[in-house]
């Protein structure tokens, strides 16, 4: 049986990333939870400014530049919160 955690969820082992040296792009090199579907990225907007959002994959957040703000992304899902989101520095 496997170990539980606290939330009563049980724990999912990480998948093995690929050698980088091997020509992968920086996107499929990022685990599969931590991709986003280019086709949701085409339709999310900043929810208080309504303005695109630019993908940054190593800090696997959405950043609204108009509003200056980083939204989260956590286990492939965008946290599209203004709550959430991180300030973004000067």
């Amino acid at each position: 049986m496997s170990e539980r955690t606290d939330t009563g969820l049980v724990p999912v082992p990480a998948r093995s990333v690929p050698d980088a040296s091997r020509g992968l792009t920086e996107s499929s090199r990022l685990p599969e939870t931590s991709r986003i579907d280019p086709r949701l990225l085409e339709i999310l907007v900043c929810p208080l400014t309504k303005t695109t959002l630019e993908y940054d994959a190593g800090a696997q957040e959405l950043i609204s530049r108009v509003a200056r703000l980083a939204y989260p992304i956590r286990d492939g899902i965008p946290i599209m919160l203004p709550e959430e989101a991180r300030a973004l520095e000067d």
